[in-house]
């Protein structure tokens, strides 16, 4: 989750991510409270640059490969969970993107290689290794903690729609990763992808770099080649973030068309689950399997006519062709010379490309950071009750006052960097029913809605609004936290409207994203615009581990 502006000053930083922790403490088969002897350094196994048969493959390709016999699904798991065994916690700097690994999924996939042999695939994502994040429940060996040892031991009842409908599609869930605890919704001071569970989570690309958040794990894992496809969820830029700075595709869909069901929360009003992907076809592919009606999330009714099983078939890579683009430069552009340098040139790319630019500000951008802090404090104290709640005897916290005594009373291990403010302004939060709530809920809906988004998008008659998702990812900063320069996602976020980043190009090695906005189930058109620029650009390249940055690099 990003962060925004509240009336006390807070950094726009604090919802996008939390980061940086000295353990590197990965729980790859947690079952209990990690002891202090799992923090120690891990060996120094493979190095991170290892040769990997399997690196930038697609869905369609692992698809085909398993179609020909030349690979089983039991061989992909067994081959990429090698690869998390081997490199994720590899040298001085660990990336730790994965907090826990699935005992089960070797004997799932070799049952899918069973029911192929019977009956054929399921579909695309049938064999597909995928990982998710660790605040998406699931009622197997695994835990489900949003990152906290608060809920370590706490099993949920059921699994959450989300991974539902990943096994239904007969997708091999490899594991849980890790993120900035509580999806960031903790401290205004925290580090990206830092949580008390699972350490530090580092940038694939430059291992002193943040990773973003709070879906932090889920991008520096698919970066890295850990998986074929994860899940991030986002509140404000949860799952565009990590994927700007991990150099993915990261989609954000519209509130309604992926069930919320079994996802610890922070907002009813914002939160999704999303795709995290190497490739625009491969977040088509995910897309389909995630969206869906489910009677425990009542907003999912409203994708009743929008939702679509296959969102490959709006895969078009002559889909700029004719579309116009608005350009919304006044707040989204200016914070990072590099950054609007690479942009333009996507803009002129575009141009190339057959689409129409044009300068489309957002009148009420400067204007949505207070009220949405507002909703978002009301929304976090009632939603991650109701889940804590949900739990019953299994969960050791039941209320928010229960999670603040219990990081108080593990200090060491929950508190060593940075706080737990944002909890205590949430603790001092009324019902849902407040006067003060509804205003700003209003606020939110009006200044993003009919006055933003809806309102430069008819003025201007555009397919989608573009603008650079952030800047290159920054050190990190245990200390201080995250240094925060600017994103794009909160008009789109406040809106609960769809938004798609794709990899725009390098600073000094560092990725940059380009997102695509539009309105409420517009998702095929931005998976159509950027399926057409990520054609006709080609930026992505793999992570190549790197201890830091080389800022002799040239940009690109």
């Amino acid at each position: 989750m990003k962060k925004p502006l509240d009336p006390q000053g807070l950094s726009r930083r604090t919802f996008l991510g939390g980061a940086a922790a000295a353990s590197t403490l990965v729980a790859f088969d947690v079952q209990a409270e990690p002891s202090a002897s799992n923090t120690a350094r891990p060996p120094p196994p493979a190095s991170h640059g290892a040769p990997f048969e399997l690196e930038e493959a697609t869905v369609s390709e692992l698809q085909a490969a398993m179609a020909s016999g030349k690979y089983t699904a039991q061989g992909l798991a067994e081959r990429y969970l090698t690869r998390i065994r081997e490199q994720d916690r590899a040298g001085d700097l660990p990336l730790l993107s994965v907090i826990e690994l699935n005992p089960d999924a070797l004997a799932i996939a070799a049952a899918l290689d069973e029911e192929r042999r019977a009956k054929g695939p399921r579909g695309p994502l049938h064999g597909i290794p995928v990982l998710i994040k660790d605040n998406i429940a699931t009622a197997d060996k695994m835990q489900t903690t949003a990152g906290s040892l608060a809920l370590v031991g706490s099993v949920p009842s059921r699994d959450a729609f989300v991974a539902e409908r990943l096994r239904a599609a007969g997708a091999v869930i490899l594991g849980k990763t890790n993120l900035s605890e509580w999806a960031n919704f903790r401290s205004t001071h925290s580090s990206s992808g830092w949580s008390g569970r699972g350490g530090q989570c580092r940038n694939p690309y430059a291992l002193d770099r943040t990773p973003s958040g709070s879906s932090s794990g889920s991008g520096a894992a698919t970066a890295a080649n850990f998986c074929a496809v994860s899940v991030g969820t986002e509140t404000d830029g949860s799952i565009v973030s990590p994927a700007s700075a991990c150099s993915l595709v990261g989609l954000k869909p519209t509130i309604g068309l992926v069930s919320r069901s079994g996802i610890i929360p922070i907002s009813h009003s914002q939160d999704s689950a999303g795709p995290m992907t190497r490739t625009v076809a491969d977040a088509a592919a995910l897309l389909g399997v995630l969206a869906g009606m489910d009677p425990s999330d009542a907003v999912t009714a409203t994708s009743q006519g929008h939702a679509h099983a296959d969102y490959t078939r709006f895969l078009d890579p002559n889909g700029l062709k004719g579309a116009r683009i608005g350009v919304p430069r006044e707040r989204f552009f200016g914070y990072h010379p590099a950054t609007d340098a690479l942009i333009e040139k996507s803009l002129e790319l575009m141009k190339a490309q057959g689409a129409t630019l044009i300068d489309a500000p957002i009148p009420t951008a400067s204007k949505m950071d207070e009220p949405e802090f507002e909703v978002l404090l009301y929304e976090f104290k009632a939603g991650v009750e109701a889940y804590l709640a949900g739990l019953g005897e299994r969960a050791r916290v039941r209320t928010l006052a229960d999670l603040i005594r219990f990081n108080e009373e593990h200090r060491d291990t929950e508190l060593p960097w940075f706080g737990q403010e944002l909890f205590h302004q949430a603790q001092e939060k009324g019902p849902l029913t407040d006067k003060k709530y509804r205003k700003a809920l209003e606020a939110c809906r009006k200044l993003s809605r009919e006055q933003g988004i809806d309102a430069v998008m008819a003025k201007h008659k555009l397919d989608a609004l573009v603008a650079p998702t952030m800047a290159p990812p920054g050190l990190i900063d245990l200390v201080n936290g995250d240094h925060w320069l600017g994103s794009s996602s909160t008009p789109a976020a406040v809106a609960g409207y769809p938004t798609l980043t794709v990899p725009a190009g390098y600073v000094a090695g560092l990725p940059v994203g380009l997102s695509f906005i539009g309105r409420a189930w517009s998702e095929p058109t931005l998976l159509r615009l950027a399926f057409a620029y990520e054609q006709a650009s080609k930026h992505r390249r793999p992570p190549g581990f790197a201890p830091t940055a080389d800022l002799r690099q040239a940009n690109s």
